[in-house]
């Protein structure tokens, strides 16, 4: 006599991953990335109370932060392609060190060697520009994919944080301290950048996908690349010893041209690039020019621009905050839409407002850019090959930091010729309209060559 078999017991869900924020080896790299920060944004201002000590001379100092500049510009490509030609801890460890041995040298040159000191901000600026895409790929390293977007977020505010929180203990502690030893206390943070990160993760998952056959297509590269389920199964683990394991050593040009062919693997990639390009050289340009003029000259005080900086970074931390939960089902678009909010703070530099008008705007602006980092900084994590994600992570910080100044030394003319409102209208216009553009870009509506497996079930 046959019987009914039994029901198959229904599997319970699966329980939602646990929060990055209690994970020891993130938590470490957190701490490095903080330190690293507070380090990076307090030199300048330590330099000013050197300014007004006058243990420096007002050219000394734009000679001495120009240094740094072009240290973290000729370092960032390099150390894009060591990190992913060695151990990317290891990179974060030595230019972190070269930072750190900078600030005694900047202690020592302080008031008696301007050359000294020019040197000593170069090799801080290369330590600092070295590590930057180390740290971007030890995070893919250490936290699984399902916890990116968390963790970048939680990275982000610690930038953020370090912005708002770096200069306010700088002046507390220049009422009890000297500059030199503030200059020490740099490369005290430093050290701990140095020190404090652990070794990435063995294993980096990639994120399930749909099973896609290769074909000639798809060798495209020499590793799959994540999320889009080419040569991979849903599940698919994969080691970073297997995807980073040794292979003939090309020289340096030829290591940065294949992260360079790797990005333009990624349409969306370059798209996010163009947008970058015009927001931070003209509408971030632009409105660091045209805010003191304009909080001097219209509203006279000096109130309206440290409130609508202080609010900008406020509002960073809160879009960081949002976007740590948020997942929007076209990433991409919402991406690129928080980018172009930018253009809200020209605009309300070129209108007769009240001045909490400007405050908000410049809060508004804040929220737009971190609700476009920490999605673009976690897809590029996910797609890009692992072999060679620093150096397309060095691509992007090369142009992030590189126009910055190009910008600033080009609008500050073009508004003594034209006048503050026609460029602030081209510069707010830009930033509405570049990105959305970027985000008619194909595989721009997700950050990927596919939709994601969430977006295309909801």
């Amino acid at each position: 006599m046959a019987t009914t078999p039994a029901p198959a017991a229904a599997k319970s869900p699966a329980p939602p991953p646990r929060s990055v924020l209690l994970d020891a080896a993130f938590l470490r790299l957190w701490a490095g990335t903080t330190a690293s920060g507070l380090a990076t944004w307090a030199l300048p201002f330590v330099l000013g109370l050197a300014v007004l000590h006058r243990d420096l001379g007002a050219a000394g100092l734009g000679l001495v932060l120009a240094a740094r500049t072009a240290g973290f510009l000729a370092a960032v490509a390099v150390g894009g392609v060591l990190a992913d030609r060695h151990s990317r801890r290891a990179v974060v460890l030595w230019s972190a060190l070269a930072a750190a041995a900078a600030a005694p040298l900047l202690a020592a040159g302080l008031g008696r060697s301007l050359a000294l000191m020019t040197f000593a901000a170069a090799l801080a600026g290369a330590g600092q520009g070295a590590c930057r895409p180390a740290f971007q790929a030890l995070t893919a390293e250490t936290v699984e994919p399902a916890r990116r977007q968390q963790a970048n977020a939680a990275m982000t505010m610690a930038v953020r944080g370090s912005t708002l929180a770096g200069p306010t203990l700088t002046a507390l502690l220049a009422a009890f301290l000297d500059v030199r030893t503030l200059l020490l206390g740099i490369g005290a943070l430093w050290l701990v950048a140095a020190l404090a990160p652990g070794k990435g993760g063995v294993v980096a998952a990639t994120e399930t996908g749909p099973v896609v056959e290769a074909g000639p297509a798809a060798d495209s590269g020499p590793a799959t690349e994540a999320g889009s389920g080419t040569e991979a199964g849903a599940g698919t683990e994969t080691t970073t010893e297997s995807v980073t394991g040794p292979s003939p050593r090309t020289g340096f040009r030829a290591e940065f041209m294949e992260g360079i062919r790797e990005a333009r693997r990624h349409p969306w990639f370059l798209a996010g690039l163009a947008a970058l390009v015009a927001v931070i050289a003209l509408g971030y340009s632009a409105t660091s020019v045209a805010l003191p003029l304009i909080s001097r000259d219209r509203y006279d005080t000096e109130w309206v621009l440290a409130a609508a900086m202080t609010a900008y970074t406020v509002g960073a931390l809160g879009g960081a905050l949002v976007i740590a939960r948020l997942r929007p089902r076209s990433q991409g678009w919402a991406a690129f839409a928080g980018l172009g909010a930018y253009g809200v703070a020209p605009l309300s530099l070129m209108l007769p407002v009240h001045p909490a008008v400007v405050v908000a705007a410049y809060a508004v602006a804040g929220i737009g850019i971190e609700l476009f980092n920490v999605p673009w900084f976690t897809a590029t994590q996910r797609e890009v090959a692992p072999d060679k994600l620093a150096r397309v992570s060095s691509l992007d910080f090369l142009v992030s930091y590189g126009l910055a100044p190009l910008g600033l030394a080009l609008i500050a003319p073009a508004i003594d010729h034209f006048g503050v409102t026609p460029v602030l209208a081209l510069c707010a216009a830009a930033c509405f309209l570049v990105p959305a553009a970027a985000a008619l870009v194909p595989t721009a509506r997700h950050f990927a060559r596919t939709a994601p497996t969430e977006a295309r079930t909801d």
